[in-house]
């Protein structure tokens, strides 16, 4: 059997500065860190109120893999320390409102005198441009204006998402990206770029599949929505108060399920008869109420019934799944850290290797 890969981290040898601000920048800088790029954060001596608000004393997880380096960027030597190391960058990483990097003197034009093949990545809500770019604003707010918030609720009722992940960290993601991309054209052509990654344009990119499901009448109009009215594709409540999800949206999955519920009365084929609907869903929410979370996750867990209990966070380390591939682990403090993602194999290593 060949020796076991030892793979290279995929950033190696690429040196990002951050000018930390808040969330969504920080996050993708950690994101380029975990991939093995040397990132630079440059912070303030004092917190900003939001993250003290949130974050408290508690370490910063976004710190993973930096070096963080106290700097005032409006004195002197400040602004000469940031400028040096940005002479020395591959890629920098901002997030203030537009207009203030420039006001500080760190603006592209000033950037790329120095460094003209500088991947300059500018992380904002709502743009660089744009009749709410000066506008202050948050993850939710940004979610909203792309017209994907109105989708997480039934009707009649009000939205809502998991606070941080829709809007900053896929605002984040989308950065990370973009700047990954300028890196391979600046590293051949020797040209830098700016990357504009506005979450409102990120988040509405990542809404291309709901758009397709919009065109065929299937969500966000007038008839049923497979997402929000009919019995396969919901979240439950057990008898012992905790909740359950299932999204048998395929035909074989959707038979498979039912005959798992007991519900050999109903024809698998009249799944989206939407008429329907409304009475296999009471039947199901009745039959879920019967009976604790336990039970419905020995009975559907692991089949392909498209089934998943609904775990808090605590719980999602604890999970088997999560906690064979690693994806989460605690701190000693009780924190609760996320692995880096997404992963790398070797192209020609052996089944056996990459298990290892």
């Amino acid at each position: 059997m060949n020796a076991p890969h030892t793979l290279r981290t995929p950033l190696n040898g690429i040196r990002v500065v951050e000018f930390e601000g808040l969330g969504p920048g920080p996050l993708a800088a950690m994101m380029l860190a975990d991939m093995g790029a040397e990132v630079i954060a440059l912070t303030r001596a004092e917190q900003a109120a939001g993250a003290q608000r949130l974050g408290g004393a508690a370490k910063n997880p976004l710190h993973r893999g930096k070096t963080v380096e106290v700097i005032d960027l409006k004195s002197a030597d400040g602004k000469a320390r940031a400028l040096a190391l940005i002479a020395q960058a591959d890629a920098l990483i901002e997030g203030y409102r537009p207009g203030v990097m420039e006001r500080l003197g760190f603006g592209p034009a000033e950037c790329a005198a120095r460094n003209p093949r500088l991947v300059y990545g500018r992380m904002t809500g709502w743009g660089q441009d744009g009749p709410l770019a000066q506008a202050a604003g948050h993850d939710l707010n940004y979610v909203a204006l792309t017209g994907l918030l109105s989708l997480s609720a039934r009707r009649g009722q009000a939205p809502i998402v998991p606070p941080s992940v829709l809007g900053d960290a896929a605002g984040a993601l989308g950065l990370a990206f973009g700047v990954a991309c300028a890196l391979v054209d600046a590293r051949a052509t020797g040209q830098g770029r700016v990357v504009d990654a506005a979450i409102v344009d990120i988040v509405a990119t990542l809404g291309t599949l709901v758009h397709w499901i919009r065109a065929n009448g299937q969500i966000d109009g007038a008839q049923p929505s497979p997402f929000h009215d009919s019995p396969f594709y919901d979240v439950y409540a057990c008898a012992d108060g905790g909740f359950i999800s299932l999204a048998a949206v395929e035909p074989a999955f959707h038979a498979l399920l039912l005959s798992k519920l007991g519900l050999t009365d109903v024809n698998p084929a009249e799944q989206y008869e939407t008429a329907k609907w409304p009475a296999l869903k009471e039947r199901i929410v009745a039959l879920i109420r019967s009976r604790p979370r336990a039970h419905w996750c020995e009975l559907l867990e692991g089949s392909d019934a498209c089934f998943a209990p609904v775990l808090s966070l605590a719980e999602a380390v604890r999970h088997p799944h999560n906690a064979a591939r690693g994806i989460y682990q605690s701190t000693p403090s009780g924190a609760i850290e996320a692995a880096p993602a997404p992963r790398f194999q070797a192209l020609n290593a052996t089944t056996q290797e990459t298990k290892k």
